[in-house]
């Protein structure tokens, strides 16, 4: 396990399906997200059971709280380069309650140190929607700087919106 001040991250199991598949199907959740198919909640279970095991290339972390056990959210790291020591991160708490309570910034601290020290990364980026002022403040809180702007790249409620294109670099972790 991977252990920050407020969380710890762990590898998914089976069994948190369930919580996935709740998480994916809440509006308030998924407002920020990219689109996807709905899928059912056996497909989530057999999506999970068969998903391929962590690796450098891809490493996906529940986040757990520490103080009770429960599972709030998911990290990821995903197209992880070592030519070039850079990978995408992907974040989100599914769990409402836990919003606004310093979980997603320890999750993203947690996880931002452990692909600097523990997969010798150099460069962390992510993409945030312009309108998901809580999420880009979380992202400021832990170093992420604005690199640029995808324009009108997404499409929420008949409405486009930027993408903003944000990177950490190794040693800017605060």
């Amino acid at each position: 396990m991977i252990t920050g001040d407020l969380i710890r991250l762990r590898a998914f199991e089976p069994a948190d399906a369930d919580a996935l598949w709740r998480w994916n199907h809440d509006p308030d959740v998924m407002r920020w997200m990219d689109q996807y198919y709905v899928n059912s909640l056996d497909q989530a279970r057999r999506g999970l059971a068969d998903r391929e095991r962590n690796s450098y290339g891809d490493v996906l972390y529940a986040v757990e709280v520490i103080a009770d056990g429960n599972l709030i959210g998911l990290v990821r790291l995903r197209d992880a380069e070592p030519e070039i020591g850079a990978a995408e991160l992907d974040v989100y708490l599914g769990e409402k309650d836990y919003w606004g309570r310093g979980y997603a910034t320890d999750a993203m601290r947690t996880i931002c140190r452990y692909g600097f020290d523990s997969m010798r990364l150099h460069r962390i980026g992510l993409t945030v929607v312009e309108a998901n002022e809580a999420a880009r403040r979380v992202y400021a809180k832990v170093g992420f700087v604005e690199e640029g702007r995808l324009w009108d790249a997404f499409r929420r409620d008949g409405q486009w919106y930027d993408k903003i294109s944000m990177g950490l670099l190794e040693g800017e972790l605060t």
